[in-house]
């Protein structure tokens, strides 16, 4: 705390005042589901009860999280030099943090771009390799939301017309901040469905369970972060039928957090390396993930969304 007092109000990330209370309702969670997971071993079971844990997978997905935390703040100091450049040089005009019409405008910009990026992660297979970490876990639970990412390009460069626009380069990096705490809640089993208004509007645990399903009714759906409402607009909701089936629809079988993050672009790289044509290689690292080549094989690790 006392280094965060050393920082400007406007760049004390919120996620790192939040992560006591992330800690808080995993253990909560966890604890919950202890005698879920024994009784599941015991019997058997074909799959992971509802609402469990599994100890090495979710000490994989705080570890991912834990890294995460370092990552994100290089990325952040990166895209701050070119967030600041735009915004000091480019931008028409500068929108003053105090009005409200400004946090409206960074705070649905932030979850718009979010979902245009969301959608992209799982349609382009490079883009893909960064995302699919956190969908690697059989599990869902709120140790599942801590399993991020450690590549956020993407996402900086999804930004970019924010600070054009004139949005403060501090207040994108607070309102993303703000997008991530709302989405660790949404990971989790024990909250069915909740109001239907809210549930209209805003991404919920319901939801989400959706999106991280690997069943084909659930692939590739409910991409939001905040609202749900872009799901509804742009035709990509769905809603939850049924329990899914978590994880990638190839089992990962590692708990080994490297290799979690890197193992995709290790695929792309041989499936690149055995294609044949300019065409086929480009289509193994920019097509959707389970592209393949006519008549050609590939090593690719996941092919979770059809093509």
């Amino acid at each position: 705390m006392e280094f965060l007092d050393l920082l400007p109000p406007q760049m004390r990330d919120p996620v790192l005042f939040a992560i006591p209370f992330f800690l808080l309702l995993l253990i909560m969670e966890w604890t919950a589901a202890h005698k879920l997971e024994r009784l599941q071993a015991a019997e058997g079971a074909a799959r992971p009860a509802s609402g469990s844990y599994q100890t090495r997978d979710s000490w994989a997905s705080i570890s991912m999280g834990l890294v995460s935390v370092f990552t994100m703040g290089a990325w952040k100091f990166l895209a701050l030099l070119g967030y600041a450049a735009l915004y000091a040089y480019v931008a028409p005009w500068h929108l003053p943090a105090t009005q409200w019409y400004t946090w409206v405008l960074a705070i649905v910009g932030v979850d718009l771009l979010f979902y245009a990026y969301h959608r992209t992660a799982h349609r382009v297979r490079l883009i893909w390799a960064t995302h699919q970490a956190h969908h690697s876990s059989e599990y869902f639970n709120f140790a599942t939301a801590l399993r991020q990412k450690w590549n956020n390009s993407g996402e900086i460069l999804m930004w970019m017309p924010l600070p054009l626009l004139g949005v403060p380069p501090w207040m994108v990096f607070f309102s993303f901040s703000l997008n991530l705490i709302y989405q660790f809640w949404i990971h989790t089993e024990r909250i069915g469905t909740l109001w239907r208004p809210f549930e209209f509007v805003f991404n919920t645990p319901s939801h989400h369970r959706v999106h991280h399903g690997m069943d084909p009714e659930y692939l590739d759906k409910n991409y939001g972060g905040i609202l749900i409402v872009w799901d509804r607009l742009f035709g990509s909701f769905q809603p939850e039928l049924f329990r899914p089936h978590y994880g990638l629809t190839k089992p990962v079988d590692t708990f080994n957090i490297w290799k979690l993050q890197t193992r995709e672009y290790a695929a792309i790289g041989r499936d690149v390396r055995a294609a044949r044509g300019l065409r086929a290689k480009l289509g193994y690292v920019f097509g959707p993930p389970g592209w393949e080549a006519a008549g050609a094989g590939r090593s690719g690790t996941e092919a979770r969304a059809t093509t």
